[in-house]
């Protein structure tokens, strides 16, 4: 079984006109339209039965449509667990991450860099503290981002000191801790009580570096993620099929960790 923890897709209406604006900046060509319909057929095809949908509140206005789409996509396919996303800059921002919960949305999504903040700015730690109160998980981009190519808002450091901020709250990093900062990753974050989610890592991190840091840091915090449609997850799945884990090992990775964390 594989669930995905770390997927993204648009509104049909805006699908297209997203996607092109995201494939040039990141200068990486999609595996899906950026649809729903499409992200699910594709999924099952790649043998993924469970995913799950990251939308990004890029602007304050855009929190309460959203999550309403969120809610609404989770209603109406079966494959998808959706989360929801606040902007740190809302004024409603509380209040809205209490609608999510209401609305049966499993978590949120923030990404400092399109959001423009730094993961360790105390003015937002009150939104931590609030996702903590409502056991809501938290998904963090961390390290390397393309529309932020000179500024790194969660690198390995700056998490660590969050998540000692508010130890309470439920941090998964994406990306194995941070694009590109792996180094910073062992030596900061590694046996922390940090989830790590493993999307986009294949191709960029060595097999001896994800092994070594799935060992030291505990299969039980590594959360099996593709990034779809930026990644495949054919592509994670080879990097995790030759790390030469044990099999308890990849089926918390693949789903059973993931199936603790949203209380599957």
């Amino acid at each position: 079984m594989l669930i995905d923890f770390h997927v993204h897709a648009f509104a049909d209406l805006i699908a297209a006109k997203a996607m092109e604006k995201l494939s040039n900046t990141a200068k990486i060509t999609p595996c899906t339209n950026g649809t729903i319909a499409d992200t699910v057929k594709k999924q099952s095809e790649w043998g993924v039965a469970l995913s799950v949908l990251l939308p990004i509140a890029t602007k304050p206005s855009q929190q309460n449509t959203i999550n309403n789409w969120a809610a609404q996509v989770g209603n109406d396919f079966k494959e998808i667990i959706p989360f929801g996303s606040v902007h740190p800059d809302a004024d409603d921002a509380l209040e809205e991450l209490e609608r999510i919960k209401a609305l049966g949305l499993k978590g949120v999504k923030l990404h400092p860099d399109y959001q423009g903040f730094f993961i360790d700015d105390p003015n937002v730690f009150k939104i931590y503290k609030k996702c903590a109160e409502l056991s809501l998980p938290v998904v963090f981009h961390a390290g390397f981002d393309a529309v932020s190519p000179d500024v790194i808002h969660a690198t390995p450091k700056a998490s660590l000191n969050a998540h000692k901020a508010v130890p309470e709250m439920t941090m998964i990093l994406a990306h194995m801790g941070g694009v590109r900062c792996w180094d910073d990753v062992e030596r900061f974050l590694v046996g922390e009580d940090i989830y790590f989610d493993i999307s986009f890592i294949s191709g960029e991190i060595s097999s001896e570096q994800a092994k070594r840091i799935i060992k030291k840091h505990g299969a039980d915090k590594i959360l099996f993620a593709s990034d779809c449609p930026w990644s495949c997850p054919l592509s994670e799945i080879r990097l995790v099929e030759e790390l030469g884990l044990s099999e308890a090992e990849k089926e918390m990775i693949y789903y059973k960790n993931a199936q603790k964390l949203l209380g599957l």
